[in-house]
């Protein structure tokens, strides 16, 4: 997930966690209510690829019903108990969601498998269902992808990130089943027309490890408290290069993501012949500055005056 290097640090931009639960539970009663029908055509049709779609459906509800619960948990408090947020577990959500995406591709891969060798024409009474709620299907969850979407944009974060792109996931795969069903019923008089139907399970398929694997790459490296971007990193050694007469010397450099917010650790020696009001001064000036270009930003100065063992020095970069 990429972040922004300019613009205020205290997050102007950012959307109320209310209105990200409000979404996601939105997405999780529009998902619950065409599954249900979903269900019910896949029965009457016959057809693998709605099977596929019904376990693929029942799996994404777990997902956003996980991040329905990391989202409410957030919003109900939480800010006393944990100093540094919920990021990991928002991240960890992130990363279920990518795995439910990636079980789902097996069922389908399966699915498909043993059509191909055991073909079946799909009844037409239940495929005409299915078009119908595929239909819808194709609608909702399109406006809940770009509705995501534009919550992520303006206040980019694990949980967001996924939910849009499984709704994109959902989006396109549901067309994939529409365009099936309306080949097996058009071309039924051709003995082929069989395989339209587990031949599409496979587009399912695709797109479930796209945004599976997308999913757990962008969320793994946060959860692992992995250092920022060297993107990042150069704005940081730019603004100390900026107050270097500053400070006396630098010892280090900390730094992580907790969910869509970073904190940084920034270790400075500082003349000893200087008052701490002096110091203290110092110390704001630089941290403003960070938090004015690093978005989302948490940045502590730490007086020190020994290198900080594990702690890597960036002072390598600062011609």
């Amino acid at each position: 997930m990429t972040h922004g290097i300019t613009g205020n640090g205290g997050g102007d931009s950012s959307v109320p966690p209310r209105e990200k639960e409000r979404m996601v539970f939105t997405s999780l009663a529009v998902d619950a209510l065409l599954w249900i029908p979903d269900i019910i055509a896949a029965v009457l049709a016959g057809s693998i690829v709605l099977y596929a779609d019904v376990l693929k459906c029942a799996n994404e509800i777990l997902a956003t019903f996980f991040a329905w619960l990391t989202l409410r948990k957030i919003t109900r408090g939480g800010a006393a108990t944990y100093d540094y947020g919920m990021g990991k577990f928002e991240t960890s959500t992130s990363i279920i969601t990518g795995v439910v995406m990636f079980v789902s591709l097996a069922f389908v891969f399966y699915s498909a498998i043993y059509r191909i060798e055991f073909p079946e024409p799909i009844r037409t009474n239940g495929a005409v269902l299915g078009i119908v709620f595929m239909s819808i299907g194709v609608c909702a969850n399109s406006w809940l992808w770009h509705k995501n979407h534009r919550l992520a944009m303006i206040d980019p974060s694990p949980i967001m990130d996924s939910q849009w792109r499984l709704f994109r996931t959902k989006a396109l795969s549901d067309l994939s089943v529409l365009v099936a069903l309306i080949l097996s019923i058009g071309l039924a008089g051709y003995s082929w027309s069989s395989y339209i139907d587990p031949l599409a399970s496979f587009v399912i398929a695709g797109f479930l490890f796209f945004s599976g694997y997308r999913v757990i790459k962008s969320s793994l490296p946060d959860l692992l408290d992995k250092t920022l971007d060297e993107e990042l990193q150069i704005v940081i050694v730019r603004e100390l290069a900026v107050f270097f007469d500053d400070y006396h010397a630098l010892h280090g450099v900390r730094s992580r993501h907790s969910g869509s917010d970073i904190y940084i650790e920034i270790f400075l020696e500082f003349d000893g012949n200087k008052k701490m009001c002096e110091v203290q001064a110092t110390i704001d000036r630089i941290k403003s500055s960070l938090e004015q270009k690093i978005v989302k930003s948490s940045v502590s100065i730490v007086p020190t005056s020994t290198r900080v063992c594990g702690i890597e020095d960036p002072s390598q970069y600062i011609q």
